[in-house]
């Protein structure tokens, strides 16, 4: 049995897997369960690993995995909620390129995947999650994922260069997969546009008509600018890694 809080913490947890495929950064989940510091949230984190409802992923910061939901709650996670960022294990970089440059058009494969359609996704080059490298570059090569873990919309991905988001579960060498979109809601972890210079993947926080860049690692400050100097070019839907 789940006291309210745990139950609360958990089903937060579900649907932003669900939602993202990210697991929510401490400060989140304080702010969703109105807590007053993170020492809390350990706690809970802690009751619901022992009864068995989720496993913190090792190596991971701060990566959390629904392994269960209570009964009659929805039953266990679905596979596209679970954080698994190796969707595709030693693969990156395999697919044959799409015959013209562009964004993510779906296409049917076969052998492996069994007529499953996919969808083959450009890689644009690196993104800092750090300090704000050059802005993004022309596509190098093409991933492929099931299309049905993407959803509508036109895709790119970006290979990740820094630590900034590892307490958001994303790592120095992951690569991930972006909604191609112009604008966000306050928490999307988005590709940030700045000066129409550097590029960066930041968590987006609008406070007032200022813009903040929230880093998922706190050796890292956030940066508050204006709308004018910042553009958004997408928001993460999903991750992989190879290992």
């Amino acid at each position: 049995m789940l006291t309210r809080k745990q139950f609360e913490l958990l089903r937060f947890i579900h649907e932003r897997l669900r939602e993202t495929s990210v697991p929510p950064s401490f400060d989140e989940m304080k702010d969703a369960l109105d807590l007053r510091s993170k020492s809390g949230i350990h706690r809970l984190i802690m009751a619901l690993e022992e009864r068995g409802f989720i496993r913190r992923l090792p190596n991971r910061a701060r990566a959390l995995e629904v392994i269960k939901m209570p009964d009659g709650i929805g039953g266990p996670q679905a596979q596209r909620g679970r954080f698994n960022p190796s969707v595709v294990q030693g693969g990156l970089g395999q697919t044959p390129p799409v015959p013209a440059p562009g964004l993510a058009k779906p296409r049917q494969s076969g052998g492996e995947e069994s007529g499953r359609s996919t969808v083959s996704i450009p890689v644009m080059g690196r993104i800092a999650a750090g300090t704000p490298i050059s802005a993004i570059q022309d596509r190098s090569h093409s991933v492929s994922l099931p299309a049905d873990m993407l959803g509508g919309g036109e895709h790119f991905a970006l290979e990740v260069r820094g630590d900034s988001m590892i307490e958001a579960g994303i790592l120095d060498g992951d690569t991930v997969v972006i909604r191609k979109q112009d604008s966000a809601n306050t928490g999307d972890i988005i590709v940030a546009l700045i000066d129409d210079e550097e590029a960066t993947l930041k968590r987006l926080r609008k406070r007032g008509s200022s813009i903040a860049l929230e880093a998922a690692n706190p050796a890292y400050e956030t940066r508050v600018l204006g709308p004018d100097r910042v553009k958004i070019q997408g928001r993460l839907v999903n991750l992989m890694r190879r290992y």
